[in-house]
């Protein structure tokens, strides 16, 4: 094994290490009367009352920009030139993804606070970063958002 690869391999595993510690350390930080609360983002971002509107939106626009990437590729014969219109499109979809599902995110975030201060949790993780405990109110967000 080369000494490069003996770097990466150690770095990778000081930073799986240090991951670790950081995901206890949210458990360790809590207080004895701290209410931990657990939610499935995934799973609240798709129950949105907007999500489906918005995936065939992404989908029409990823089309979009794939064909409009397809015919300008087309026209160019620089490979260099190629790569750039690829990614230009790319970065181009990425923004106008992030502009569709910005107040998505944000309606979710809301409904995290609201179910977390109604339920009195006072931390709030992902469930699946939590192996054992927690107190699930994904369900709750979602019946939150369906209120909107």
């Amino acid at each position: 094994m080369s000494c490069m690869w003996k770097k990466a391999a150690a770095l990778t595993l000081i930073a799986v290490f240090a991951a670790l510690l950081t995901g206890g350390a949210a458990f360790a930080a809590a207080r004895a009367g701290d209410v931990i609360g657990v939610i499935d983002s995934q799973l609240i971002v798709t129950r949105h009352p907007s999500f489906e509107a918005t995936a065939r939106q992404l989908q029409q626009m990823m089309a979009q920009k794939e064909n409009e990437a397809r015919v300008a590729v087309g026209q160019e014969t620089d490979q260099e030139r190629q790569l750039q219109i690829m990614q230009t499109k790319r970065m181009e979809a990425a923004r106008e993804e992030q502009r569709l599902m910005d107040p998505i995110y944000r309606d979710c975030e809301e409904a995290v606070r609201v179910i977390a201060r109604q339920r009195n949790v006072t931390i709030v993780l992902e469930k699946s970063s939590v192996y054992f405990g927690g107190q699930d109110i994904t369900d709750y967000v979602i019946q939150q958002l369906s209120r909107k």
